[in-house]
């Protein structure tokens, strides 16, 4: 058993190294021998770990994505890579695995089983995991779309809680309704747009009907998904307020770790920082620079001060 430890990524892919999947064999075959990870937490019934997808196409262009199904960049691949690779060396065996409908978080959890040798691991995709839908946004430049709406107002479609962005149109090639993929939904549960409320609405009914039942018969479970459906999930173990919800950041490509008890509450970890009970597979100051990291491209992408990535 090794011991349980929150400062765990010291074996990072460089950002401008390429991913070559290949190449996993080390991987695989350490994993055979690598110890169980020891939990934390004496009372601890079950693990989830959480992980928000890497950068996208449309994250590198400065475009709103939501919905819109894009693959990752190279970056986005060593961002995942970086993931895999500290859940390898915590020794973390997972045992089933949950994601979107959508590429690049399908493509996040693809790339971290193979890397840690779990590739046997059942996968389950489904599309309330996907992102929040960005409606009439959807595929416009963020620059741009401040320019013409206003800072407040592009902030007000971001930021709170409560208030969506326009609906789309459904003539528009990035509705999901004219998308098969989405066929097998009603239509009238196709989101036009969603603020962050509507998304944690959306994603918690799967939460309780696919992925609760795993963990109450103890398993160690992965969500590889996307910052605001990953928001949900945080919102409801930890009863996180809706104003402190939204501006919860979470790092692309480090994984955050929960122990869960008996009843499926969060234990608070050795690490954790409020108003999460879980903690991030990374130190004190990797984490920081993560959190800075997306909080400057955020920055970058919109032309203003501003604290959050989509």
């Amino acid at each position: 058993m090794v011991a349980r430890s929150c400062a765990v990524l010291s074996l990072l892919l460089a950002p401008s190294t390429a991913l070559h999947l290949s190449a996993r064999a080390p991987y695989t075959q350490a994993r055979r021998h690598a110890p169980a990870v020891a939990k934390q937490s004496p009372d601890a019934h079950a693990v989830l770990v959480l992980l928000r997808h890497g950068q996208s196409v449309w994250n590198e262009a400065s475009l709103f994505t939501g919905w819109a199904d894009v693959e990752l960049t190279t970056l986005g691949k060593n961002e995942a890579a970086q993931g895999a690779t500290s859940l390898w060396k915590a020794g973390y065996t997972i045992d089933v695995a949950y994601t979107s409908l959508l590429k690049r978080a399908q493509q996040t959890l693809e790339i971290v089983l193979k890397i840690t040798g779990q590739e046997d691991v059942t996968v389950h995709q489904n599309w309330r995991l996907n992102e929040r839908m960005y409606g009439g946004l959807t595929g416009l430049n963020k620059k741009e779309t401040v320019a013409k709406y206003g800072e407040e107002q592009v902030k007000k479609w971001r930021r709170s809680y409560s208030i969506p962005p326009p609906p789309i149109d459904t003539n528009s090639p990035y509705w999901p309704g004219n998308d098969n993929k989405y066929a097998h939904i009603p239509e009238e549960e196709i989101p036009l747009s969603e603020c962050l409320k509507d998304t944690v609405e959306r994603c918690l009914p799967y939460w309780q009907s696919d992925i609760t039942p795993a963990l109450k018969r103890g398993k160690t479970v992965l969500i590889a998904a996307h910052g605001n459906s990953i928001r949900g999930i945080l919102k409801y173990l930890d009863d996180i307020s809706d104003e402190d919800i939204t501006g919860l950041e979470i790092p692309t490509g480090i994984p955050l770790v929960y122990e869960l008890d008996k009843d499926l509450k969060p234990i608070k970890l050795t690490g954790s920082v409020a108003p999460l009970s879980g903690c991030f597979l990374a130190d004190a100051d990797e984490l920081k620079k993560a959190q800075e990291e997306v909080a400057n491209q955020s920055k970058l992408r919109y032309g203003v001060e501003t604290d959050e990535k989509q």
